[in-house]
């Protein structure tokens, strides 16, 4: 742990060094007491950056209080992650200047080496000037973005509308109102408020039923307990049904032992039932209507990713199932539709799944959506077809890690099911 925290702090320095020399250059036209209010400036953050990560190296960051936690971590990932930008351009440039020499110290001419011995001017300006101004305004628009993703992003929350047809859908389900929310990580909200809006936009659209597509905690069932009262208003004429995510497992937090872990689960299901919601866990049921039905299946966490686990069992939640002319499956992770879904069991009509968040950053216009996830995941938001059989990823109600959200928002699906 100490051995990979030194190479960290050592790879950040070598980072901070670079940047540096970039903000010499910006800054050398200024006043004697410009430049050294900027320098403080400089690695002031630097310094903080470094105690943050020295201080977890002595005091296990779960004992943090949670909003010095969280924030602090953010802070690092900002503002190291805006300093990458500028370090492109920089790297651009030296690598003009080195082919630049190259060329000189090869054909070397007359003007050139008058060229080499004049000092640059101050009102000059350069290919340098335009690369190096060029990497600090690139590197502010991250920098901004992210920080305005913490401050607002995090809860604005989208109602995204979705109208699906289907041929096998039973005339008595003609508009029935499905509301998804997924990845709501309760142990990243600081307080009630945020959740208590999102419920009541839930109950606004007024859904037959509501699904929950996994990850209702970070790692722990007491990250639940300041919002089960509030989460346990959800309520709909055919119920709340639910999921677990990979995170629900508790598998990333380093418990004292195994019975602490299995503790831990057993009081999530818990949770799930008392506020209301049926948790299914391999399991299916069926939602009748007018005398017609549809199905529901819920299978645990499974991944095409080898880096999750795999607790669900898809054979297991179809075990004595007699399929409804319409059937959905709840799915936490996306992969696992491609896997074992599509083209395999054709019977069932609409995966839903979360997990990806979006990345919580991306850029989302109308014709063009993009996040770093979708080289990661080939399905990661939206509605995806394959042949008859569809999928929808939620983009998460929650967070986690980086606390906020930036072009890819918190999303709350309502799907309207039609007869095609």
């Amino acid at each position: 742990m100490i051995l990979r925290s030194v190479i960290l702090l050592l790879l950040l320095l070598v980072i901070d060094l670079y940047v540096f020399s970039g903000v010499k250059f910006l800054t050398r036209n200024l006043q004697p007491v410009g430049i050294k209010l900027v320098w403080l400036g400089y690695w002031s953050v630097t310094a903080i950056c470094f105690t943050i990560i020295i201080w977890g190296l002595f005091v296990d960051w779960n004992y943090w209080p949670k909003a010095i936690r969280t924030y602090s971590f953010a802070f690092i990932f900002v503002t190291y992650f805006s300093k990458l930008f500028f370090i492109f351009f920089l790297f651009l440039d030296d690598i003009f200047r080195v082919l630049r020499w190259f060329s000189e110290f090869i054909f070397p001419t007359k003007e050139n080496i008058e060229t080499a011995s004049e000092a640059p001017s101050k009102t000059s300006f350069t290919r340098t000037d335009f690369l190096v101004r060029l990497g600090a305004l690139i590197a502010a628009i991250p920098f901004s973005a992210l920080i305005f993703g913490m401050i607002k992003g995090k809860y604005e929350y989208q109602v995204r509308k979705v109208k699906l047809h289907f041929t096998a859908l039973p005339d008595a389900f003609k508009g029935f109102k499905i509301v998804q929310i997924s990845d709501i990580h309760s142990g990243s909200f600081m307080d009630a408020n945020p959740l208590t809006k999102a419920v009541e936009m839930i109950l606004e659209v007024k859904p037959d039923i509501i699904f929950f597509t996994g990850d209702l905690v970070n790692d722990k069932y007491e990250e639940l307990l300041p919002y089960k009262e509030i989460l346990a208003t959800l309520s709909a004429p055919h119920g709340v049904y639910s999921i677990l995510g990979n995170h629900d497992y508790g598998d990333y937090y380093q418990w004292s032992s195994k019975a602490d872990k299995e503790n831990n689960l057993s009081k999530l299901i818990a949770a799930h039932r008392e506020m209301g919601w049926e948790l299914l866990l391999d399991e299916h049921r069926r939602i009748e209507k007018n005398g017609a039905h549809i199905s529901v299946i819920g299978v645990q966490n499974w991944s095409a990713r080898m880096n999750f686990a795999r607790y669900g069992n898809l054979n297991k939640s179809l075990e004595g199932i007699n399929f409804s002319p319409f059937n959905i499956l709840l799915s936490h992770d996306p992969s696992h539709w491609q896997a074992e879904v599509a083209g395999k069991i054709k019977e069932i009509d609409l995966t839903l799944s979360g997990h990806t968040h979006g990345f919580q950053f991306g850029v989302e216009i109308p014709g063009f959506k993009w996040s770093p996830v979708q080289y990661i995941y080939k399905e990661w938001a939206d509605l995806y077809t394959s042949g008859k059989q569809h999928l929808y990823v939620n983009r998460g109600l929650g967070f986690l890690g980086y606390p906020g959200r930036v072009g890819i928002l918190p999303e709350i699906t309502v799907f309207e099911l039609n007869k095609s």
